[in-house]
């Protein structure tokens, strides 16, 4: 038995990391001392400058001696078809993960790791939970990476996988099923919403110093600009809706850089990124659900990105956040595919003959809507009347969404499979298999009741919350038949 360590660059990593996660509450000191501190101590502002200054130093040495110790201490070994794991100076911990309960092995590259040819990873088994790895190994060498995944391979029986290194990424020989080309990834990146995604980003940032900003001056100038050049105000508003939308641009050029999906023995491996790369595995028969995802912008050209819910492989792209099998592709092009991936799950069925939500259940797809819509519309109207007035405007892209929705909405069972599509902004078609189904909820309002109209749900296992598909205001007793066979398949196991 001989126990490996980590490369010394994880020391590094550990400690970037911490001072990732300290960098608001630098900042914030920072801020609250103007950028002033004094060495004099007969000063009176020494204690009430240096005080904090010197309690982020300890802080900053703490994270330098912690990320080095978890580096000095960490251990891992191969024994009896396990990889084990010690770490901890003063309390040792162990873990012992069988390499055939070993589900995947996903891998990342950061900045540091490509410097020095190293890769992160990351092990998943079926008892990984709350969107975490079993073990994270920060940084090994690519040669060791490739021995822990011929150990795995060994132990189930499956025979030594051969390895290839393709611009400093371990790929594993399979039969590539998508490779995104420079076409597809700069209409991905031009058509994505990740745009709210930046806006909320400077809005939370915002909030971490807000009791640093002007507001009232800031209210004060827009009031004036708002009287004086409306012009102007629409001017400003493009120009930050532009970089937002040019800063997402560039984020998903970077995420999603040489997309790449292969199969593999029973898997799916996905590799993508630039700065940071990653590669993702995906055992097969984890997948729960499909989702066609169709953003307004797209579905007009036919494309769609394909997404898969997968039990327990949520960490692979962080919390909450869902696997993305096809980025971007022709809708009428992925079904060849995804039929081959998942010949249980039927694709190409027929929407008109799919059952819909009656005429008289429209007006619940927008109903709710104006409950938030109000004040939208109070607020403004009073605090920049007139020109507040305009944004009563906002009740017909409400309606209109919600005449949408209702129009988009239908489902369908298909033998074992259940077929659901909704639109939120995005149109999503989603399918799933009875077995997969952890839960079916029938909804229903005091209003619902009155019109005999109801929702249904269905949940299906997946990272750490689970994943949702809801048949909206459909015929009761549609619903109803939906419960019946859920149910039926319940009497049946049993």
């Amino acid at each position: 038995m001989f126990k490996l360590k980590l490369h010394p660059v994880s020391a590094l990593i550990n400690c970037v990391k911490a001072l990732k996660d300290m960098a608001i509450p630098i900042v914030i000191i920072f801020v609250a001392n103007g950028f002033n501190f004094t060495l004099n101590f007969r000063d009176e502002r020494f204690f009430s400058q240096m005080i904090p200054l010197f309690i982020l130093v300890v802080a900053l040495i703490f994270t330098f001696v912690s990320g080095i110790l978890k580096w000095w201490t960490f251990r891992y070994w191969f024994e009896d078809s396990e990889l084990r794991v010690e770490y901890g100076l003063f309390v040792k911990k162990k873990r012992y993960i069988p390499f055939d309960r070993i589900q995947s092995l996903n891998y990342k590259e950061g900045i540091f790791h490509r410097i020095f040819g190293l890769v992160q990873v990351l092990v998943e088994t079926a008892g990984s939970k709350d969107g975490k790895p079993e073990a994270q190994l920060t940084a090994i060498t690519r040669a060791a990476a490739d021995q822990i995944e011929q150990e795995m391979n060994k132990a189930k029986m499956r025979g030594r996988v051969e390895t290839e290194v393709t611009d400093g990424m371990i790929q594993p020989q399979g039969r590539v099923i998508h490779k995104m080309s420079p076409k597809d990834l700069i209409v991905l990146a031009t058509t994505s919403s990740g745009i709210g995604v930046v806006i909320f980003g400077v809005f939370a940032v915002i909030s971490q110093f807000a009791e640093y900003i002007p507001f009232e001056w800031i209210y004060d100038e827009f009031s004036h600009l708002v009287k004086y050049s409306i012009a102007l105000i629409i001017g400003l508003i493009f120009i930050g809706v532009l970089g937002a939308w040019i800063i997402s641009v560039a984020l998903t050029l970077l995420n999603y850089f040489d997309f790449t999906v292969t199969e593999e023995n029973d898997r799916l491996v996905i590799t993508r990124g630039l700065l940071e790369k990653k590669r993702i595995t995906i055992p097969l028969n984890r997948v729960q659900a499909i989702k066609i995802v169709e953003n307004p912008l797209r579905q007009p050209f036919g494309l769609a990105t394909v997404q898969v819910e997968s039990a327990g492989g949520g960490f692979a792209e962080g919390k909450d956040k869902k696997i993305v099998l096809f980025p971007l592709i022709s809708k009428k092009q992925a079904m060849e595919p995804l039929a081959a991936l998942f010949p249980q799950f039927q694709f190409q069925l027929e929407e008109q003959q799919m059952i819909r939500p009656p005429r008289r259940a429209r007006p619940f797809f927008y109903r709710i809507d104006f409950l938030w819509l109000i004040p939208l519309m109070i607020v403004p109207s009073y605090v920049f009347y007139p020109y507040g007035l305009l944004s009563l405007l906002l009740v017909i892209p409400v309606i209109l969404l919600g005449i949408w929705q209702h129009k988009t909405a239908r489902f369908q069972v298909h033998g074992s499979q259940l077929t659901i599509i909704y639109r939120q902004i995005s149109r999503v078609t989603f399918c799933v298999e009875k077995s997969r189904i952890q839960v079916t909820e029938q909804r229903q309002s005091y209003f619902q009741k009155r019109k005999q109209v109801a929702t249904g749900q269905v949940v299906v296992m997946s990272g750490m919350t689970g994943a949702k598909a809801n048949a909206y205001h459909m015929e009761q007793r549609d619903i109803e038949a939906l419960m019946h066979w859920y149910e039926y398949k319940k009497t049946s196991e049993e």
